[in-house]
């Protein structure tokens, strides 16, 4: 496989490709590429039920992981991230995936407060928006994003030697959450969903002009709440993120079946309708400790890269994963026109695709066709090296903070997304 290269964009201040990391430690933490295949001639084999993981490590040591556990180590990291970004077969490890439970156990009593929060911070003053709101909520979720907000918080005040989080911190994670459903709620009007999470979603139940309302209160709701907590830095960083949701989706509707839409181009997309928000809230975090710049800039890299290879993951799984596993049916993004990487990095070498997407899928059987030659053509594992990439970039910029199990949890968390295209 040729290893992918990327210009480096950079838009509105923000390098959305290059890492950015200058950690005054040394590196010794491994690269997530190359984990999905153990080449015959590499230093993966097989010994038992364990496999010898040679780690990419100023030392040329060899490190023994056990494929049933994922306990902290030692020297940080957990056997999880060590497995693999040292070359791991992750089929192999795939039967004992990271769950989120497991990986925000650490914040666990942060998040329940949260979920308590929740609905009393949305208001009542409006009958008809708080059942939208409540309805969503009651969703549940993984809560990923404030999870994200704690696990920084906690990780950036053992730094700065600070006992407990304080109210900005747990206010900004509640703000977060809400911006997030509020996107949501907007996503699925716009995606005309009917379900989210195995329930109704708002516009089914109270109608398209309810739904966009209730988005739009909640993000009002969050606008103030984000005001009072008088940090100007936050409140721009957080504002921001609102603005680029709408860019995302300006930039989505105006290319789509575009077949000449550029890698870069699926990535500023990306950035602003994903990794925006997971970087702003991990920066906040970090302010909210009193963290220094060169911190508050390398987690909101952390946040950036990680929310990249979440998108890149969730545009693999759209053409990967069953109809019953998505819970829609298998490449939707594409039978919409929204080219994303895979069928991207397809369309570099499969000229009868650009027919089929050009057509709009007009012909009988045209979109399975198309999906079969984003598969043939390699466009998976190119994007797959894609989504590693930036999960590799996502570490090291987590170099900077002393070893935790708040750290160990971040680290997790970019396992943890890459399991899912095991």
């Amino acid at each position: 496989m040729m290893p992918l290269t990327s210009k480096s964009i950079d838009f509105a201040g923000k390098n959305l490709v290059s890492c950015g990391c200058s950690s005054n430690a040394s590196f010794d933490r491994y690269t997530v590429r190359n984990y999905a295949k153990v080449d015959s001639k590499g230093c993966g084999r097989e010994h038992g039920t364990r496999k010898l993981i040679c780690c990419k490590r100023r030392s040329t040591k060899c490190r023994v992981s056990s494929m049933k556990t994922a306990e902290p180590t030692v020297d940080g990291g957990t056997q999880a991230i060590k497995g693999l970004t040292g070359g791991l077969d992750l089929k192999s490890y795939s039967e004992t995936p990271i769950s989120p439970t497991r990986l925000f156990e650490v914040v666990a009593d942060d998040l329940q407060t949260l979920n308590k929060n929740l609905q009393s911070i949305v208001g009542a003053e409006n009958p008809v928006l708080m059942s939208a709101a409540e309805q969503i909520f009651s969703a549940g979720g993984k809560r990923m994003r404030p999870a994200l907000v704690f696990l920084v918080s906690r990780a950036t005040a053992e730094l700065l030697g600070l006992k407990e989080l304080t109210v900005k911190h747990r206010r900004l994670a509640e703000i977060i959450e809400m911006i997030h459903t509020a996107s949501l709620i907007h996503d699925d009007v716009l995606d005309e969903s009917d379900l989210r999470r195995g329930k109704k979603t708002v516009h089914q139940l109270f109608g398209t002009r309810v739904a966009v309302l209730a988005g739009d209160f909640m993000f009002a709701q969050s606008s103030w709440y984000l005001a009072n907590l008088e940090n100007i830095e936050v409140i721009k960083l957080i504002s921001q993120v609102i603005k680029d949701f709408a860019s995302g989706e300006i930039k989505q509707a105006s290319s789509l079946f575009d077949c000449d839409v550029q890698l870069d181009e699926y990535l500023i997309k990306s950035y602003y309708k994903t990794a925006s928000l997971i970087a702003a809230s991990t920066k906040g975090a970090a302010i909210f400790s009193g963290a220094d710049s060169s911190i508050t800039e390398k987690m909101y890299e952390y946040g950036k890269n990680l929310g990249l290879s979440f998108q890149v993951v969730d545009d693999i799984l759209d053409f990967t994963q069953s109809a019953e596993q998505l819970g829609k049916p298998a490449g939707t993004d594409l039978a919409k026109g929204n080219l994303t990487a895979p069928v991207i990095y397809a369309l570099e070498k499969e000229p009868k695709l650009r027919d089929i997407i050009e057509s709009e899928f007009t012909e009988i059987n045209s979109l399975d066709e198309a999906i079969k030659l984003v598969k043939s053509c390699g466009g998976i594992e190119r994007a797959q090296e894609l989504a590693k990439e930036k999960a590799d970039l996502a570490i090291q910029n987590l170099q900077c903070l002393p070893q935790s199990v708040f750290r160990l949890a971040l680290e997790d968390m970019v396992a943890y997304n890459l399991q899912r295209i095991a």
